[in-house]
């Protein structure tokens, strides 16, 4: 893989491509202060009084795994919020990974974090236990934006939790912001975005709400609260690509900015088709071709490790046109695009294909195929999905 010095840009197609020989490891962390209401993830709220509980089970999942093809090249460390475990909970996790199964040399090590669980001592804590990018779920710098989101931290926390990621040595901070909340206005989103990029972050991640079944705010939606306009939506991300790349980040996927060099390497692992372990409420994993995820609830969870049992809830292994489907999807979201490949040619080739290509959404820039209007991407990922069948 590419080193990702100063001089990577994060598009760069020779570094989307390599991500699929690298491994990943992903450990999840079920607990939040609150749930906000937006949120469908394997989460619990006021649980804590489990976390040292959770901390051995999850040891126990990485110990008792089937071996690594290859030391993690990038470790991401999700929720849930994982700074509610302290900084020496999660490092002792690291380390077990890292004595059972080794880490690359270089590794990528991530972690989430929500602003109001965020200090300098914390960040200090974390990169000593070897974590050396964060990514603050910032979700808004305008508080009555937060309010309706239900985060619970003031905009100047997030400001000052960059800063610290930044002076206690992270390599790599990241923003990840929420847009088309219901009542946002322009001012307050372009406001956001502004003060996000000022506070000098390395990454930026811009996510649309969206109204997930089982969800309260599917559940205010139903009963006639304004859900998020997918046209104002469309403008805030335009918006954001425009100041993001105006501060020198460079969109190296539909959602995702980042300078060179800073490129989430775990996601890029992921969209392309690289294998990862997880472990952990709701963890997913790729391995061998197979796709699998745990229980999601906490107490199944800790319940099957101490028993001995399994965790695995799911699982299913794709046939080769449904990875050559995937892998088309995924790799298209990436602003390098994806190899074209058989079904990349049959997508050309198809009705949906050429009308796209004629309309300058879908392009092709030698023998790779990209997506030149990212908002349309999921025309394009519809048009794959929706072809034939085919042997490859």
């Amino acid at each position: 893989m590419p080193t990702e010095g100063a001089a990577t840009r994060p598009d760069d197609p020779s570094l989307a491509d390599a991500a699929a020989s690298l491994f990943g490891a992903y450990l999840h962390v079920p607990f939040c202060r609150r749930v906000c209401p937006y949120c469908d993830f394997a989460v619990v709220a006021g649980r804590e009084d489990q976390a040292e509980r959770y901390v051995a089970a999850v040891t126990a999942e990485i110990e008792r795994a089937e071996p690594f093809p290859s030391a993690p090249a990038a470790v991401f460390v999700g929720g849930g919020t994982p700074t509610r475990l302290s900084p020496v909970a999660l490092a002792r996790l690291l380390r077990v990974l890292e004595r059972r199964r080794g880490l690359a040399p270089e590794v990528e090590v991530s972690l989430e974090a929500n602003p109001e669980d965020w200090s300098p001592a914390v960040a200090a804590s974390l990169v000593a236990g070897g974590f050396n990018r964060v990514s603050l779920g910032a979700q808004s710098f305008d508080s009555g934006v937060l309010a309706v989101l239900g985060r619970r931290h003031h905009p100047r926390e997030a400001e000052k939790a960059v800063f610290s990621a930044h002076d206690a040595g992270f390599a790599s901070v990241n923003v990840d912001l929420i847009c088309g909340t219901p009542g946002e206005s322009p001012a307050s989103w372009r406001a956001s975005v502004e003060r996000a990029l000022a506070a000098g972050i390395d990454h930026l991640s811009v996510y649309a709400l969206t109204v997930e079944a089982g969800t309260p705010l599917s559940r205010a939606v139903a009963v006639g609260a304004p859900a998020p306009d997918p046209d104002r939506q469309a403008e805030r991300w335009e918006e954001a690509a425009y100041l993001a790349a105006a501060a020198g980040l460079i969109r190296y996927e539909t959602s995702n900015f980042a300078r060179p060099g800073h490129a989430c390497r775990y996601n890029l692992i992921t969209w392309a088709q690289g294998e990862y372990e997880g472990f952990g409420t709701g963890a997913h994993r790729h391995r061998g071709g197979t796709r699998s995820w745990n229980v999601r609830r906490l107490d199944r969870y800790l319940e099957a490790v101490e028993a001995g049992g399994k965790v695995v809830s799911g699982a299913e292994t794709l046939g080769p046109w449904e990875q050559e489907a995937e892998r088309l999807v995924l790799g298209l979201r990436r602003a390098a695009g994806v190899r074209a490949g058989a079904g990349g040619g049959r997508l050309e080739q198809s009705e949906a294909g050429r009308r796209l290509s004629a309309a300058g959404v879908l392009e092709r820039v030698g023998d790779r195929l990209r997506v030149a209007r990212p908002l349309l991407g999921d025309e394009v990922s519809r048009a794959v999905l929706a072809l034939e069948p085919a042997d490859c």
